[in-house]
């Protein structure tokens, strides 16, 4: 298996860690027989050799001893090694983004070297490895006809279903790599979803003809899922069906810290994940499949509905009141098997995870998170192990969505020895309602330490719920703040920015402010400065300088708070316009449109600037809420980019949808703009 393994220079090699001194060593790891050197060696080839899907060269001179395992039937947990190959010639070099792997690089030729090897591993005697050498086949053996009959006689003689969902999934893999020989694959997948095949084979014949053949589904598409689905679930709580494979003899290893934050019934969320993702814009499609999920009397069906449904308010836009009150109503549910875990739990969980993320349109659940809140007081605080405090995730989530209810049972965290850091943050979703909590916000403000490196953390979020608030009371804690704040305060400017914006919302002040402000036109925060102290003077003369020297600097953001502050100052600005119309050629979207919007407020000269607006909005999805907030002021002088307006609000998909986390800020800032969208539509 390693012959030749000493040869490889492999100081010379690199990977994620440096020198790929160590890789010998993990290859043979894998090759052991303790079960615990074998998890520690694949964590290595994860975590280093192929870390995040990345090729090194390192990665590359692995591939032919790894196929030397895979072949040897004395080797353990070669469907493991086999997983381990395919995710390597999907993958990309360091210098390449993720989704330029996959395609016809030095990896996908490394492994297509060896594609021999799965042509004789479909049929091994391992389930694990048949599994994982279906898709292998796939998409490495470049001979579709054999291929294709492979897969077909497999399907014939397979009794594992585990196995045969897999040459499923790989027989729609098979017809959108090869589309010229995909008449017999759909014959085949569309025997695969009749009966007398198990309901979750069927299931997954579907959600691959709705990614490869659309036109094939039948027209009562939903109720025949939704039917599969109770069969399948009928199965599972009877005891018929496969549980899902998987190592996890070593539960301390990072595969097996992965394998326990795998859904409770992984596999039938892979099955609707394919079905959903397939479906696509089907908004409608999708909703009442969610309805029939949600609804089930199955608790793992039930589970995997509200992850999918994540992801559907997060890419599309439409109507979901019915399954967001579904979810609403698994913050009580307590049903179903879920096998080793509280059922009450993990639904509750999960229900607050995907409600918590759609702020104001979470609304329809509003009245099951304030029961659970006021049921469950011990849900009101999160406490993480040598981390601060946390609100929990019910009250967090009654807050964002703004019901006004979340108000008194916030009052009682504040009124704690501790309170969360995240409160202030929250607060600010509850708009006027939450005008109560101000005295004990300006009280939490004012015990800041203001030497410490909790500082920023305490203080930012305060100074952002008195802010929404408009809170002209907390001037004095505000100044205790800017004044006492000592010079090595982690993020010091960024305490000192949103204590400046704070009293830029409050408005007059006393002469104490305006002195702590002038002070500040010299610093990086001067342009907001200066913004506050227009507020509270009125006076042109006196920011006008500052803004102007600003638009001259490097920042590229301080030019846009300077701009942003001059679109106030209006026609009092006329001295900033060529500063002005130097941004507007920027090469940054942002800074132009920005810069476009303030010489607009300054000169009114809309032929200016709906030229540059117009290209920012198709240029970067993302400015379109400034873009749009200028169309507001605009008015009729905006009519001509009022087609942009009426396109954004007819798009059945979210203007910005990024991969990863943060769903929930892409759904909050795609209403906000839709908002503002509306307003101009309106007007």
């Amino acid at each position: 298996m390693f012959t030749g393994i000493d040869e490889v220079d492999w100081a010379s090699l690199r990977h994620a860690d440096g020198s790929a001194e160590d890789v010998p060593g993990l290859l043979r790891g894998l090759a052991s027989t303790d079960p615990t050197e074998r998890a520690g060696a694949l964590d290595g080839m994860y975590g280093a050799v192929h870390h995040q899907g990345i090729v090194y060269d390192a990665t590359l001179a692995c591939v032919p001893f790894l196929l030397a395992l895979a072949a040897c039937e004395e080797a353990a947990d070669r469907g493991g090694l086999v997983e381990l190959l395919v995710s390597i010639g999907r993958g990309h070099a360091p210098e390449e983004a993720a989704e330029a792997g996959d395609g016809s690089g030095p990896a996908d030729a490394a492994v297509r070297a060896g594609a021999e090897l799965f042509a004789t591993l479909v049929g091994d005697r391992e389930s694990g490895v048949r599994r994982a050498a279906a898709e292998a086949l796939v998409r490495f053996l470049d001979q579709p006809v054999r291929v294709l009959g492979l897969l077909r006689q497999r399907i014939t003689v397979e009794r594992d279903d585990q196995v045969l969902l897999a040459l499923t999934e790989s027989l729609g893999l098979f017809i959108r790599r090869h589309p010229s020989h995909s008449a017999e694959a759909l014959d085949t997948l569309l025997m695969l979803g009749t009966p007398p095949y198990d309901p979750g084979l069927r299931l997954a014949a579907l959600g691959q003809l709705a990614g490869c053949a659309p036109d094939l589904l039948p027209v009562d598409l939903v109720p025949t899922v939704v039917e599969l689905l109770g069969e399948r679930s009928e199965q599972r709580r009877s005891g018929r069906s496969t549980p899902t494979e998987g190592d996890h003899s070593d539960p301390d290893s990072l595969a097996g810290r992965l394998w326990r934050l795998r859904p409770s019934d992984e596999e039938g969320a892979l099955l609707l994940r394919t079905l959903h993702t397939a479906l696509g814009g089907r908004v409608g499609d999708r909703i009442a499949l969610l309805e029939g999920q949600l609804s089930s009397p199955d608790a793992a069906d039930r589970c995997n509905g509200m992850w999918m449904a994540a992801g559907l308010f997060r890419e599309w836009r439409a109507d979901y009141t019915v399954p967001i009150e579904l979810i609403g109503d698994q913050l009580g549910a307590g049903a179903g098997p879920l096998p080793g875990v509280a059922v009450s739990d993990r639904l509750r969980d999960a229900a607050v995870s995907v409600l918590g993320d759609l702020f104001h349109l979470a609304a329809p659940a509003a009245d099951h998170l304030h029961a659970l809140v006021t049921a469950r007081p011990d849900l009101w605080v999160q406490r993480w192990e040598r981390r601060a405090q946390t609100l929990g995730g019910p009250l967090k989530s009654l807050a964002r969505s703004g019901d006004p209810r979340a108000t008194p049972v916030l009052a009682q965290v504040l009124a704690q020895p501790v309170v969360p850091d995240d409160l202030g943050r929250v607060i600010v979703h509850l708009g006027r309602s939450a005008a109560p909590l101000a005295p004990a916000l300006r009280h939490r403000l004012g015990q800041v330490p203001l030497d410490s490196p909790e500082t920023y953390d305490r203080a930012v979020p305060l100074l952002s719920a008195l802010t929404a608030l408009a809170d002209r009371e907390a001037v004095p804690e505000v100044l205790r703040l800017m004044r006492g704040m000592a010079d090595g305060v982690r993020l010091r400017h960024r305490v000192v920015e949103s204590a400046v914006r704070a009293l830029d919302v409050f408005g007059g002040g006393s002469e104490e402010v305006v002195l702590v402000l002038r002070g500040l036109l010299e610093s990086e925060c001067a342009g907001v400065a200066a913004g506050a102290l227009w507020s509270v003077e009125g006076d042109a003369s006196a920011v006008l300088p500052v803004l102007m020297r600003e638009l001259t600097g490097r920042d590229a953001y301080r030019r846009r708070a300077a701009a942003e502050v001059l679109a106030r100052l209006g026609s009092s600005a006329g001295d900033a316009v060529p500063g002005l119309a130097r941004m507007v050629e920027a090469e940054c979207v942002w800074e132009r449109a920005v810069g476009a919007g303030a010489l607009w407020r300054v000169t009114g000269e809309a032929e200016r600037v709906l030229p540059v607006l117009r290209s920012a909005w198709v240029e970067r999805p993302g400015v379109r809420g400034v873009v749009a907030a200028c169309l507001v002021d605009m008015g009729a002088a905006g009519a001509p980019l009022h087609d942009l307006v009426e396109a954004e609000l007819a798009a059945p998909r979210r203007h910005l949808v990024r991969s990863g986390g943060h769903g929930g800020q892409d759904v909050l800032e795609d209403e906000r703009l839709l908002a503002v969208c509306r307003e101009v539509s309106a007007g």
